[in-house]
C-alpha cells in the first residue's frame, strides 16, 4: 500500500507563528513508525478559551489544557487512521519561559505528545511515563528540537 498521509493545519490563534511542516514532519514519522500508512489527521491550534470548553467538555476538566488528542477511526490492521489534535497556544506560551525554550518548540511538543498518545503511547501510570517522554525527546531531535531539558518526572 501507498502511504498516503493527508495532515491539514486549523489555525485558529494569532499568538503564535506555526511551523506547519516541522509538525507534518514530526507526526508523520511518529504515524510511519507504528505502522500507518493512510493517515488522516486535524491539527487545530486554539487559544485558552476553547481549550478550556473542549476540556470541560471531554475529560471533565475546568482548565484549558496543553493538548487533546482524539482517535475518530483506528484501523491498525489496515495501517489506516483519522483524527484530530488540538493543542493551546496560549498554555504553551506560559510553560516555554518556564522551560527556558521558545512557545514554537513547546507547541511542537503538544503535537508531538499527541500523536504519540494515539498511536499508543501513554504517560499516566508512572512506569510509561519515561517510555513517552523518550520518545517525545527521540521525535522533536528528527525535526531539530533539542528537548534534553525536558520534563522528566512529569
Amino acid at each position: 500500500m501507498t502511504a498516503k498521509f493527508q495532515i491539514e493545519l486549523v489555525d485558529e490563534q494569532t499568538a503564535l507563528k506555526i511551523d506547519f511542516e516541522r509538525m507534518k514532519r514530526v507526526v508523520t514519522k511518529i504515524f510511519t513508525d507504528a505502522g500507518y500508512a493512510r493517515v488522516t489527521l486535524e491539527i487545530a491550534v486554539v487559544e485558552s478559551a476553547p481549550m478550556h470548553e473542549m476540556n470541560v467538555q471531554f475529560l471533565g476538566h475546568d482548565y484549558p489544557t496543553d493538548v487533546l488528542a482524539f482517535p475518530l477511526e483506528d484501523d491498525a490492521a489496515r495501517g489506516r487512521f483519522v483524527g484530530n489534535i488540538v493543542v493551546c497556544s496560549d498554555v504553551a506560551i506560559d510553560l516555554a519561559r518556564d522551560y527556558n525554550w521558545s512557545a514554537e518548540d513547546e507547541l511542537l511538543l503538544y503535537v508531538t505528545h499527541g500523536a504519540l498518545h494515539l498511536v499508543g503511547y501513554d504517560d499516566h501510570a508512572p512506569e510509561d511515563a519515561p517510555i513517552m517522554h523518550a520518545k517525545e525527546r527521540e521525535y522533536l531531535a528528527y525535526v531539530g528540537v533539542d528537548a534534553s531539558h525536558s520534563r522528566e518526572g512529569e
